[in-house]
């Protein structure tokens, strides 16, 4: 009963937004500005204001229709992405008020939603699913964190040779141009090296469908929706980027493996990701906020990944630390303190 309950909560709570901003493109009024509060002022209150912390799945729990609302988010996601560019261009007809309103409700959907889903996908072992998550990647013209989140991130989290690992004192303003670029390139390096090492090229290279496939959503938006749809798209896509990057951010900011006297540096473990236990942003997110135990366990499915007392806890839940480090001096006096609880002095052996 707990495991179907659980399913059941993140189907609901990730699909409303879809039906909210489906009808909100088309009708625009209640429709669109429902689904912006609800990605918003709702999840905020009901993260601080309702005491649920989502439970643990018992040990060995199976989740059978996990991957199958994953697809149903991503086929949702590629649906909204035609609708959000149609809504937000003007070519709905929406008014400005409307529009705008739009434009934020499908960013955040797209940054927080697709995202989390995406980037859950890329870590199945079924190629469709793998695929699939690098389609959703790659419509939001991020299509290299594929190769490196999977090839870098998580083999050098918390250390220097990581360019998705938040410095202590770093703003996300000069985080986000430095992750992107050096996640692109270093992405790029280890996709190069895997090929090399295979001693033959086996079928394309990664990177070649990130960029091409990204040039055809861009020809694709510009041809059905002409200039105006072709800004709607990419200002689309840099929000949901720039959503992605302070995910990233919150989420290690500061936190560092401690370096070995005989060089490297001691193994990623719970202390290295900041985590969220607030149940709706959770729900909304697909447990991405519980990111200590997805480190450990990569390919652990979303429903099963676990949180506990002695990993770093946010004191907010995800969504809403990103929106305070848009404000670094505020983000500095909240965070700093609590890196400084949670460093490990180096590892001698």
């Amino acid at each position: 009963m707990l495991l179907h309950r659980s399913m059941l909560l993140f189907a609901l709570i990730t699909l409303m937004p879809v039906v909210l901003l489906a009808a909100g493109a088309v009708w625009g009024g209640v429709w669109i500005w429902g689904a912006l509060i609800y990605l918003t002022g709702l999840t905020f209150l009901l993260d601080q204001l309702v005491p649920l912390i989502a439970p643990n799945a018992p040990p060995g729990a199976e989740f059978p229709a996990a991957n199958g609302l994953s697809v149903a988010l991503a086929l949702a996601h590629l649906v909204l992405l035609v609708l959000g560019v149609w809504a937000v261009s003007g070519g709905s007809g929406l008014p400005l008020a409307d529009r705008c309103a739009g434009f934020l409700g499908f960013g955040l959907f797209f940054g927080q939603v697709s995202n989390s889903n995406a980037h859950e996908l890329i870590h199945r072992g079924s190629r469709g699913l793998f695929r699939l998550g690098a389609l959703v990647f790659t419509s939001l013209l991020f299509g290299h964190h594929t190769s490196a989140h999977r090839l870098v991130h998580h083999a050098h989290v918390a250390t220097p040779d990581d360019p998705n690992s938040a410095r202590l004192g770093e703003s996300y303003y000069r985080f986000a141009p430095r992750a992107w670029i050096g996640s692109f390139r270093a992405g790029l390096a280890a996709e190069n090296r895997r090929r090399a090492a295979s001693n033959k090229a086996r079928g394309a290279h990664p990177y070649l469908f990130y960029v091409l496939g990204g040039l055809a959503f861009v020809i694709a938006a510009t041809l059905i929706f002409g200039l105006p749809g072709l800004a709607a798209y990419l200002a689309l896509a840099v929000y949901a980027q720039a959503q992605l990057l302070l995910s990233d951010y919150v989420q290690h900011y500061g936190l560092t493996r401690a370096p070995r006297a005989g060089g490297g540096f001691a193994p990623v473990s719970d202390l290295h990701s900041w985590n969220a236990p607030h149940w709706f942003s959770g729900y909304l997110m697909l447990n991405a906020p519980r990111h200590s135990d997805h480190h450990a366990n990569p390919s652990r499915i979303y429903p099963a990944l676990r949180q506990a007392p002695e990993m770093p806890t946010l004191p907010l839940g995800l969504p809403a630390m990103a929106t305070l480090a848009l404000f670094p001096r505020r983000w500095r006096r909240v965070m700093d303190k609590r890196v400084r609880r949670w460093q490990v002095p180096a590892d001698l052996t």
